[in-house]
This record gives structure tokens, C-alpha cells and sequence, in this order.
């Protein structure tokens, strides 16, 4: 499934909330489901600086798809991370580094994140658009 439909199906199933407190629920929901990272998997390298929690993001290429899984100590971070892996991984790595990632704003995230929880979300993007930039220079090379 492509990036843009997958965040459409996240934007619909947000939609299905009234309020905030009932969004909150559902990320951290969505945070509760994300398998757990295997521990020789939470490494600095794979550490997203910037995040004021602990955050990791590991990357793997396998058939031509960049594959994540992730891992986060705050509860609703988790649930960011989840939705990201979502949107993310099983993608062509040129895609990933590509995407424009509006269903952030769509739903409302940006605006509801504390400062210190925006940019660490900018922080997870980053790396995960960087992760795309790398792999897919190592296809192509």
C-alpha cells in the first residue's frame, strides 16, 4: 500500500474521535500494540537524538523495502512511533525520503504536541527520511 494511502486510512481512523482526551487514548492504543524492539536493537546508533524520552529506530533493507521497528519509554511517543513505522516501513527507500508526511497535520498532532514532543517527532522523521536517503544511495550504487 502506498505511503498517501496509508495515511489517508490513519486520517479517517482519527476522524472517528470527537476530542482530543479520545485521539490521546488511541495513540497510546496504537503505542500498547507496536511489537517491542528487541533489546540488541536499542542502540545509541539507533537512538533518535532530540527526543526527550528514549526513542529507537532500526532500519533494515530487505527486498528493495526499507523495514523499521521501533521502540519508545513515554507511552504516547510510542504511539508516534507506531504511526510512523505504519506510514514508513515496507516502502521503496526513495519513497521514504520523498514522502510528505500530511497526516501530522491532518489529524492534529502538530498542534496538540508539547514543544519538547513536536521536535522529537521532527527528530523521527529526520532520521527516518535519512534512513531513506542512505538506503536507496546503496541501491543505486
Amino acid at each position: 500500500m502506498s505511503i498517501n494511502k496509508i495515511q489517508d486510512e490513519i486520517i479517517e481512523e482519527f476522524d472517528l474521535f470527537d476530542n482530543w482526551e479520545d485521539k490521546y487514548a488511541y495513540l497510546i492504543e496504537l503505542g500498547k500494540k507496536l511489537p517491542a524492539l528487541e533489546e540488541n536493537h536499542k542502540t545509541d546508533g539507533n537512538k533518535i537524538k532530540g527526543c526527550q524520552s528514549n526513542v529507537w529506530i532500526h532500519s533494515q533493507l530487505q527486498d528493495d523495502k526499507l523495514i523499521f521497528r521501533g521502540d519508545s519509554d513515554a507511552i504516547i511517543v510510542k504511539g508516534l512511533v507506531s504511526t510512523l513505522i505504519r506510514v514508513l516501513s515496507e516502502q521503496n527507500p526513495a519513497e521514504i525520503a520523498q514522502a510528505d508526511l500530511y497526516f501530522l497535520d491532518k489529524i492534529g498532532m502538530q498542534q496538540h504536541l508539547s514543544m519538547t514532543r513536536a521536535n522529537g517527532l521532527a527528530s523521527m522523521i529526520k532520521q527516518m527520511k535519512m534512513y531513506g536517503i542512505v538506503y536507496q544511495s546503496k541501491l543505486e550504487g
